[in-house]
């Protein structure tokens, strides 16, 4: 079996934020294979971006393990980071001011992390226009930055992000500042670009809809992997699956499945709807089945008894202890006279 080309274990970040510790991510483990469009989702403070940042190098985890092809990003000095992000790791920021010079046209954006490097010469502009055409810009690259729609410059910024031929593109809300059909095309340049350059792409998003143009997403809860959705397709004719008949036209159907995610000692996140709608609060009951596992609230009959139990436990103990004391306090009084 191939190694998987980023795996995190047991990944911790801990920041200090106004004298207190702010946990960021919980033990996170995740596995990345080559060459694989994936996405990363979950709601703002969930630790989504705290991830990206540490495998773009920008940023340390507090304790665990992460690996990104044959580098050990906690073994690597700042020198060797600093490196690996300029010649490793391409970045795709949600704010186009972030990723592009605004007074530099397209080709000259993107030959300005070539420029940095030390290229110089016919090769850079060549490489630079052909990656314009790559990501559909073929004809734009002597426009300005005010000529050029909102997508086209985010597409642009994905031409700048792999200037310098990375092995992996990171990309934090690539689509969040344009419409769905533009949105559409710039996951279309990403899958292009996975196919073609055999890249390993990343994207993190707020939006769940990414499922539907990546090949798996994974949901990142209170700094832990909760859920993994994978998307497969499969061939519908006449409305049976897989088999043809004459004159029927096979059409083509996406489907989704949703598995949660346990990490190594068991523990799993259930969503926070399944437990609402079953009033799964505290404890739960685990029954095994001829299926499998099923998780069921605690009945107040069965709770009830367990409760009482225990407080005439706790009630007998305080009982002993307190004429244990008296004895005690009877005993010193009798020596005394």
């Amino acid at each position: 079996m191939n190694e998987p080309f980023i795996l995190c274990d047991g990944l911790v970040k801990i920041f200090q934020v106004a004298g207190l510790e702010v946990l960021a991510l919980q033990g996170l483990n995740l596995s990345v294979r080559q060459g694989e469009l994936m996405g990363i989702i979950g709601a703002s403070g969930s630790g989504k971006s705290t991830l990206m940042n540490i495998l773009g190098g920008l940023d340390r985890p507090t304790a665990g393990r992460v690996r990104v092809g044959e580098h050990d990003l906690l073994k690597m000095n700042e020198i060797e980071l600093t490196r690996y992000r300029r010649e490793e790791v391409g970045f795709v920021w949600q704010q186009s001011a972030r990723n592009l010079v605004p007074y530099l046209n397209a080709v000259e954006n993107v030959e300005l992390p070539m420029t940095l490097a030390g290229a110089s010469g016919k090769a850079k502009r060549e490489r630079a226009e052909y990656l314009l055409e790559l990501v559909g810009l073929f004809g734009r690259s002597k426009h300005g930055l005010s000529e050029l729609s909102g997508g086209e410059q985010q597409r642009v910024a994905i031409a700048v992000s792999l200037a310098n031929n990375p092995s992996l593109l990171l990309a934090d809300e690539p689509t969040g500042e344009v419409d769905s059909a533009t949105a559409k095309i710039i996951y279309g340049t990403f899958h292009h670009l996975t196919d073609e350059l055999g890249l390993t792409t990343v994207i993190v998003s707020h939006d769940p809809g990414i499922a539907r143009h990546v090949e798996r997403v994974v949901a990142i809860r209170d700094g832990m992997l909760a859920s993994e959705t994978r998307r497969s397709t499969r061939v519908q004719v006449n409305g049976t699956e897989g088999r043809s008949e004459v004159g029927a036209e096979p059409v083509l159907e996406e489907h989704f499945e949703e598995l949660v995610v346990l990490d190594s000692a068991g523990r799993l996140q259930v969503p926070k709807e399944f437990l609402e709608q079953f009033a799964i609060k505290g404890r739960a009951i685990l029954d095994v089945t001829d299926e499998g596992i099923l998780i069921r609230a605690a009945s107040e009959e069965r709770d009830a008894p367990e409760l009482a139990a225990q407080e005439r436990a706790r009630d007998e103990r305080k009982r002993t202890q307190r004429e244990g004391g008296r004895s005690m306090w009877d005993r010193l009084r009798g020596k005394k006279k």
